[in-house]
């Protein structure tokens, strides 16, 4: 990402949001548009092309809807490139499926100008970011995930955090329960620069591309229950 200017490709099917969205970002300092998607199938094209910083991703595309394009970016080895989801619809399941498809942050299409920017900054600086109402629904729907039986996946999950020492565990739970790293330092005692090593070195030894996707890990991996 550039150090000045965050570069922008806004994914959506319907022209008039596009340039709404457009125009409210290319009025924001150290924000650009570099790009624009009608589909999910050109978003996925363009990212290869433009290689912007963020992806404003909307869920329900023809072609190839928004949580598959995420997964398709995302999965991309030779990408840095950070989705974040915009759709009017903030039901349960379109927030996990783009979390766990690879969606950095998630954001209702209500969301103002300055809200929009700011999510922009935060993603594109790797950290989080899930709207208050989405949050809500996003624990319900690890609450019910605790309930079920246990995904194949979750074993291999399980396994793969041993790899984590004691401290490292600790922090990961409490990325998982939405501390920023001020937070975390502030809880443990310690300089908010140890815990930022400490987050880039969960990344590495678990695969994951940043703070989002280790929360969702550490509930799928039952580290952490809701509430």
């Amino acid at each position: 990402m550039s150090a000045e200017t965050i570069r922008v490709l806004i994914a959506d099917d319907q022209m008039m949001v596009r340039e709404g969205f457009s125009v409210l970002l290319n009025a924001m300092p150290g924000i650009e548009v570099v790009g624009e998607a009608v589909n999910g199938r050109e978003a996925v094209q363009r990212v290869r092309e433009l290689a912007p910083d963020v992806v404003l991703m909307d869920i329900r595309m023809p072609e190839l809807n928004g949580i598959d394009a995420t997964r398709e970016i995302v999965a991309a080895d030779s990408t840095t490139t950070r989705v974040l989801v915009l759709t009017t619809f903030d039901l349960d399941e379109y927030v996990y499926q783009a979390l766990r498809a690879g969606a950095s942050g998630f954001l209702l299409k209500d969301a103002s100008a300055r809200q929009l920017a700011d999510g922009v900054r935060v993603v594109a600086a790797g950290e989080a970011l899930l709207a208050p109402s989405v949050t809500r629904r996003l624990i319900t729907e690890f609450s019910r995930l605790a309930d079920r039986p246990q995904p194949a996946g979750t074993a291999q999950a399980q396994a793969q955090y041993g790899e984590l020492t004691e401290r490292e565990t600790e922090v990961l739970v409490l990325i998982a329960q939405g501390l920023s790293n001020l937070e975390i330092a502030a809880r443990l005692v310690v300089a908010e620069s140890t815990i930022k090593t400490h987050v880039s070195r969960i990344l590495v030894k678990l695969g994951l591309r940043d703070r989002t996707q280790a929360a969702v890990f550490a509930y799928e991996a039952r580290l952490v229950t809701p509430g």
